[in-house]
């Protein structure tokens, strides 16, 4: 059992490092091949593997956490197309939305952990920016993915007592 979670954990972390990774998929496949897992434990293993990886995501955003050269943005970018200025402006006129209401990100960043919308990537990146304490960033983020990915690894359990009365 514990082998499976230390696995489960780990593609957990992968995931949210590498979003195309699908940590939903696995977690399904492992509870319908592995039906002796407890769902509580799987969902306890995801939620502080994603949690753990998507700390990386949230301290870069928040400037804590120093980039390699390669993925720094140029000091001196190339001419921009229109395209490009107004999508920066957007993301100014977010970043400044953020940092004047960084209260808000709680509510967003805890409905986003448990439904994935907004996207969990997006949130998590939007709440560095923001300058969300650490603390309840992660504290936020492993309730609601723990509620999210316990009530999916009990489901296939769910589902197979309705198909068989």
């Amino acid at each position: 059992m514990l082998g499976w979670l230390c696995l489960t954990f780990g593609v957990a972390f992968g995931s949210s490092l590498v979003p195309l990774i699908s940590i939903e998929l696995f977690v399904i496949g492992l509870v319908t091949q592995q039906p002796h897992l407890s769902w509580w434990w799987v969902g306890l293993a995801v939620a502080v593997g994603q949690m753990l990886g998507k700390l990386f995501y949230f301290l870069a955003a928040r400037g804590s956490l120093h980039l390699p050269a390669f993925l720094r943005r140029a000091e001196k970018p190339k001419k921009s197309s229109p395209w490009r200025l107004r999508w920066r402006a957007r993301m100014e006129r977010v970043r400044d939305r953020c940092h004047r209401h960084p209260h808000w990100m709680l509510g967003t960043h805890a409905v986003s952990s448990v439904v994935g919308l907004p996207p969990f990537m997006f949130t998590t990146v939007l709440a560095g920016l923001a300058g969300m304490s650490s603390w309840l960033f992660m504290s936020t983020g492993v309730v609601g993915r723990f509620a999210r990915f316990s009530v999916l690894a009990a489901s296939p359990a769910a589902v197979a007592g309705w198909w068989v009365h």
